[in-house]
């Protein structure tokens, strides 16, 4: 007997564990692959639908409820002394002890509203969680920060980088699309919980700005009011070191919610600070932004980033050109591929067109059902990391037959194996909200790295195709060599990571800037050392 109860013990914690795994899984974060998030949407299509049925079974109830009304009202409205009539004094005792208590307690309204309930349960557990939320939000901060957008701007729609005096347009939406002032409360609380005043300060400030327009205008959907941005804009100046900022705003905090003691003695704190150092008052606070201490290019990197795609200008540098590339290969005798030499060291070349957009939308197809977080070597193990949001997926080539076309292609343009396991599995790659992958190299720079257990020698090439296109950003960016390349819809970027000598080129350091507007799919092939030993002879010399 005490085995049994033990063993059913231990199922039941099993059965525990697998559904919460089970939730796990169907709670996979949704902000960090555009697919993912694109796929939401159809359960807030059915939220549509259920609260469309319990809108008109309101407006039915509500109807009800009028007619109610009106025939009450006209019986007060009609008779000078309605109790003089039995009929009406009937009535009217039958009203006041029954027809309003059932009016009051109406199951009607508690039927429509759990119908709703029941249909927001059922696809709880597809809708995002607060991480998408949380994820979203840095997603934001990401783009204001690489592209130095104007945050009033991105509250109105509008994509402004504004340095100094100066106002430049990155993108202009065909629609525009503001955000409330509850969705600017929500991105600077994040920041705010993080501890990250630079970027809260001026999301709060903006939650604030857009609270006092619409003060006494209630929305049902809004989580907070013009008293929680004040409170916390308050506090977040107050950290950062503007105490009569924090003053200010606490005052006038109090002017909504004067019974409030934690915001009365916040103000008599803030009154003795400035007391005691009345420069204060004046004092213009700067607020530095958080450091980034992983990423020494910060600089360089957003720079790139913010050209959009920038390419060397061809006649500036004659080694640079243009061409019909066939690499002496009868597969690309009768259709060869438009070259274009983008650098010269680390050599970049692009292949224009090198796919068709029925093979992109096909590789994309089989590509999203394997879609998970990407992650990054972290010495033997593999980690999700902020620095690279997007999910990826592997495909095997006997996965569809334009996989194996995508192979020959790739091998008769660059002369190399890219068989298995001289080459990786094709990785298909989807970006998310503010997609990007910070500088990083693809080759291996440790003997301890996941690559080296293919038994294949280090990446020595890396073939990246632009399965879609974007309308702005995510760029290409090669810091070292300082140019940027922009996403070219079907073309592929072509690159060495080692030199002849199987030393890594460093100059192939690059990222992949933050998506701006679009959704952004790459396909890579990297393809490793051994079995290129003819294909691509070895050199002692450093420079090869």
């Amino acid at each position: 007997m005490l085995c049994a109860a033990r063993l059913g013990a231990l199922l039941a914690v099993l059965a525990l564990w697998v559904g919460d795994q089970a939730r796990a899984a169907a709670r996979e974060d949704k902000f960090s692959a555009l697919t993912s998030v694109a796929r939401a949407l159809a359960p807030e299509r059915r939220l549509l639908a259920l609260l469309r049925s319990y809108l008109l079974g309101e407006e039915a109830r509500l109807r009800d409820l009028t007619r109610f009304y009106d025939k009450v009202l006209s019986l007060h409205e009609d008779s000078a002394t309605p109790v003089a009539n039995p009929l009406l004094a009937f009535t009217l005792i039958k009203r006041l002890q029954s027809d309003w208590r059932n009016v009051v307690h109406s199951l009607e309204a508690s039927e429509n509203i759990q119908a709703l309930k029941d249909g927001y349960e059922k696809v709880e557990q597809e809708l995002p969680a607060f991480e998408d939320l949380e994820g979203a939000a840095r997603a934001l901060m990401r783009l204001q920060d690489v592209y130095m957008l104007n945050v009033k701007g991105l509250a109105q729609g509008v994509f402004q980088r504004v340095t100094g005096s100066a106002v430049t347009d990155l993108y202009s939406p065909r629609q525009l699309f503001s955000l409330t002032a509850d969705d600017c409360f929500q991105v600077g609380k994040v920041a705010y919980d993080m501890g990250d005043y630079y970027h809260a300060i001026p999301w709060l400030e903006e939650a604030v700005s857009l609270f006092r327009g619409s003060y006494g205008e209630w929305k049902t959907e809004d989580e907070a009011s013009l008293e929680d941005a004040l409170d916390h804009l308050a506090f977040a100046c107050f950290q950062a070191g503007n105490v009569s900022c924090a003053l200010s705003l606490s005052r006038e905090f109090l002017l909504y919610s004067p019974e409030n003691k934690r915001m009365v003695r916040n103000v008599l704190k803030y009154e003795r600070l400035l007391a005691e150092n009345p420069h204060q008052a004046v004092a213009e606070t700067v607020i530095q932004r958080p450091n980034v201490p992983h990423l020494q290019t910060r600089d360089t990197y957003e720079g790139l980033c913010q050209t959009l795609g920038s390419q060397p200008i061809h006649y500036q540098i004659p080694g640079l050109y243009c061409s019909y590339e066939t690499n002496s290969s009868p597969y690309l005798l009768l259709q060869p591929v438009r070259k274009e030499v983008i650098h010269l060291e680390p050599y970049v070349a692009l292949y224009h067109d090198f796919v068709s957009d029925p093979e992109a939308q096909k590789i994309r197809k089989l590509a999203e059902p394997w879609l998970q977080r990407s992650v990054v070597a972290s010495g033997e193990k593999q980690l999700q990391v902020e620095y690279r949001i997007s999910k990826s997926a592997w495909l095997k080539d006997t996965a569809d037959p334009v996989l194996v076309t995508l192979d020959h292609r790739i091998a008769a343009l660059t002369g190399l194996d890219v068989q298995h396991p001289y080459a990786e599995y094709l990785q298909v790659v989807n970006y998310g909200i503010g997609g990007h992958y910070e500088p990083h190299f693809d080759h291996a720079t440790s003997p301890s790295s996941p690559l080296y257990r293919m038994k294949s020698g280090n990446r020595v090439a890396t073939f990246m195709i632009y399965l879609s296109s974007v309308e702005a950003g995510g760029a290409t960016a090669f810091i070292y060599a300082n140019f940027s390349v922009p996403v070219v819809k079907n073309a592929a970027l072509f690159w060495w990571n080692l030199h002849r000598s199987g030393e890594g080129d460093g100059d192939t350091l690059h990222a992949g800037c933050p998506v701006l507007v679009g959704d952004k799919w790459v396909a890579n092939k990297w393809i490793h050392e051994y079995g290129q030993e003819f294909r691509r002879p070895c050199s002692s010399n450093p420079e090869d």
